[in-house]
């Protein structure tokens, strides 16, 4: 239930029962209900005096004048006095009074009124009423027990107002907590939000959106070692444009970064989610195949991959190099780049020379694969 759903009372949870409770702390009695409620009526006949009096006393505190403010404001206040002083003369401190006197304590709060303020505005009445009660009632004992009595429930009407001033402040500074909790998630949230971002960006390349060499290393030596315990193996492809000095030289660095993003994405798009894929460096690529060998690699991947380049990059060369490694033995992360990077090395060779023999060159012997003696062509 909101707070705004709940009186005072229920608020604080104060019931009959804590009133009662409340009365016999503070040694309120119904003999002091009954003095207060018979000196009420010599009290009354001198109500405006009193309050009058009380306001004198309160206006010439700077403070005080300055949180009042205005002529109507002191009428106003004049008013719920005059009510003040009847309920403590009225012999009744029930549910009803006790939800008042919060209600007080509330209002003094809202304004800003000081607990210095709101004690000494209390002694300045408890004086003023024990100065005229003195005056009015003549019998000295019956005086004396009277004053005790008014004594003890203005004693209880502090406690019921400073309830409401801690309360309000406990209000406060809990919701200045939450406040800052809120803020503290939310900061730590847009600081995790940054870091996985920064993490993204430290592992990621920029022109291909591929990962980076940096992070090669570390996926490929976590690829294996998930694959030693699964009894799987590994296949690596290292991929090598060919010619791409010539491609910048001739055609310009901004289209040899378009053809390096173009080749990325055709990459990214044609590989497993399992899959990892890498901008080696310059126009090198390497992907990781988890759960595969050499022949799926050249036979799936290589196949795809020709087939995409031929739409979207027709002209472009690649040399590959594929290895493998398990399930039985594996070799260490940078010999399988090592051995990877070898026979694209190979092909890139086979490559130059083709060229370099021209049209004249001899038909290729007999029994060779074709995939072995040709680079992957975007046809």
């Amino acid at each position: 239930m909101k707070q705004t759903d709940q009186t005072l009372l229920e608020q604080l949870r104060i019931t009959e029962f804590e009133i009662e409770q409340r009365k016999h702390l503070f040694a309120l009695e119904p003999r002091d209900e009954m003095l207060l409620h018979a000196a009420g009526t010599l009290v009354e006949s001198h109500l405006e005096e009193l309050v009058t009096r009380f306001y004198e006393l309160q206006t010439s505190t700077p403070e005080i004048a300055l949180l009042i403010g205005d002529a109507d404001t002191l009428q106003r206040l004049r008013a719920a006095q005059r009510r003040y002083v009847v309920d403590l003369f009225s012999g009744i401190y029930d549910l009803e009074y006790v939800n008042i006197r919060l209600r007080i304590g509330l209002v003094h709060k809202r304004i800003g009124v000081e607990p210095k303020l709101y004690l000494a505005a209390v002694d300045s009445l408890k004086f003023l009423l024990a100065e005229k009660l003195t005056e009015l009632i003549p019998e000295s004992e019956v005086r004396q027990h009277t004053l005790l009595a008014l004594d003890k429930l203005m004693m209880f009407d502090v406690a019921l107002v400073f309830e409401t001033y801690i309360r309000s402040l406990v209000a406060e500074i809990e919701t200045s907590r939450n406040k800052s909790e809120q803020y503290a998630r939310a900061l730590e949230e847009k600081v995790a939000t940054r870091t996985r971002q920064l993490e993204e960006l430290s592992r990621t390349d920029p022109l291909t959106g591929l990962l980076n060499r940096r992070y090669l290393d570390e996926t490929l030596t976590r690829v294996l070692r998930s694959a030693q315990r699964r009894y799987e193996k590994v296949a690596l492809v290292y991929l090598d444009v060919d010619d791409f000095k010539l491609l910048n030289d001739s055609e310009g660095h901004q289209r040899g970064d378009e053809v390096l993003r173009m080749l990325g994405e055709v990459i990214g798009r044609i590989t497993r989610l399992e899959d990892s894929c890498f901008r080696y460096g310059g126009d090198e690529f390497c992907i990781v195949l988890p759960n595969c060998d050499r022949k799926q690699a050249e036979e799936v991947f290589l196949v795809r991959l020709s087939d995409e380049l031929a739409a979207a990059l027709p002209g472009l060369t690649l040399s590959t190099g594929c290895a493998e490694t398990g399930p039985d033995d594996f070799v260490l992360p940078e010999e399988l780049l090592g051995k990877a990077d070898q026979r694209m090395y190979e092909m890139k060779q086979r490559h130059r020379m083709d060229l370099a023999a021209g049209p004249s060159a001899p038909a290729d012997k007999a029994g060779e694969k074709a995939s072995e003696e040709q680079p992957i062509v975007g046809r």
